[in-house]
């Protein structure tokens, strides 16, 4: 995708979210491309997850309305130190922020429109569509190193859930190690990847994907998932949401700078999805069965196994069908 394409495109939604019909004469004469330009355009943009009608005589027009990211709007909103930039269609918005890592204060956040690579654990695919969730990433910098960083994840998570229930998700729930569930699906994941050198200051990039109104068809997601629109019955403002999680994500990740994960364990277990919930862990070629008991000091996952309670560092969790 080039950056002249892009622009275009980005043009071509500004006159599309007034959610009227537009020909692609008139949109071609606007932007000054032709018919067939414009047609190519908003077939990228239906690719990236977009909705749009077209309609023999009558052009142009999206299923529903679109509130696209400001990034005057979220920052003016922000309470916290971070500073935003919003982008309309990269990558992932970790991969954008590790290429300024070293150059970036802490807080600092990315948002961006859609992701055309987005991930999450283990390299699996982020499903991420135009303009339908909150695509977010932010630095952090911890010069205490590696060691100082256990059960930030775990933290993450219950930043964004603080921030959820202040839009009507009191519901939510957290699976270890970094998802976010409302009735047993899915509606937030988290990835945080770590730069830097042992012995020296670790890079903390924080990703999260947020859904907030997927239309189905779009959808493609390979396991239970919902939405903010399902679960409250609305759809909330993207920019007044950014702001707030901003500033939830900053507001906790000072604290657990200053006081380490085991400040957060109580808050962390009331939300605990897993908690006296029998599990399986998936630790390479094994599955360890259990009933889920919380976490320890350092963000480790606690089953009771018929071995007694264990600590588990990795692995992917599911409950299990007694």
């Amino acid at each position: 995708m080039t950056v002249q394409g892009e622009h275009k495109r980005s043009e071509i939604l500004a006159i599309l979210v007034d959610g009227q019909f537009h020909s692609g004469q008139t949109l071609g004469e606007l932007l000054g491309i032709s018919r067939v330009s414009v047609s190519k355009h908003i077939k990228v943009l239906g690719e990236l997850g977009l909705d749009i009608f077209s309609i023999a005589g009558k052009g142009y027009k999206l299923s529903q309305p679109v509130t696209l990211l400001s990034q005057q709007k979220i920052q003016q909103s922000i309470q916290s130190c971070a500073v935003v930039e919003v982008l309309s269609v990269v990558g992932s918005t970790n991969d954008v922020i590790k290429s300024k890592t070293f150059k970036l204060q802490n807080g600092f956040t990315c948002l961006a429109e859609a992701q055309t690579a987005g991930r999450g654990r283990q390299g699996k695919r982020w499903i991420s569509p135009f303009g339908a969730s909150l695509y977010l990433s932010m630095y952090w910098n911890f010069p205490a190193g590696y060691h100082s960083v256990n059960g930030l994840s775990l933290v993450v998570g219950l930043a964004v859930a603080n921030g959820l229930e202040r839009f009507g998700v009191s519901q939510a729930k957290l699976k270890w190690p970094n998802d976010i569930y409302v009735n047993d699906q899915k509606l937030a994941g988290i990835l945080v990847e770590l730069e830097g050198q042992v012995g020296s200051d670790c890079h903390a990039i924080i990703g999260v994907g947020l859904n907030i109104n997927i239309v189905d068809s779009k959808a493609q997601i390979g396991q239970a998932w919902t939405d903010m629109n399902k679960i409250t019955g609305n759809t909330p403002d993207r920019n007044k949401l950014s702001a707030v999680i901003v500033d939830e994500l900053v507001s906790a990740v000072e604290e657990f700078e200053r006081k380490g994960f085991e400040s957060f364990i109580q808050r962390w277990c009331n939300k605990d999805w897993l908690m006296n919930r029998p599990a399986k862990l998936h630790c390479g070629s094994s599955i360890i069965k259990g009933i889920g008991k919380g976490v320890d000091h350092q963000g480790a996952l606690l089953l009771e196994t018929a071995q007694g309670i264990q600590r588990f560092y990795g692995g992917e969790i599911s409950v299990r069908a007694e």
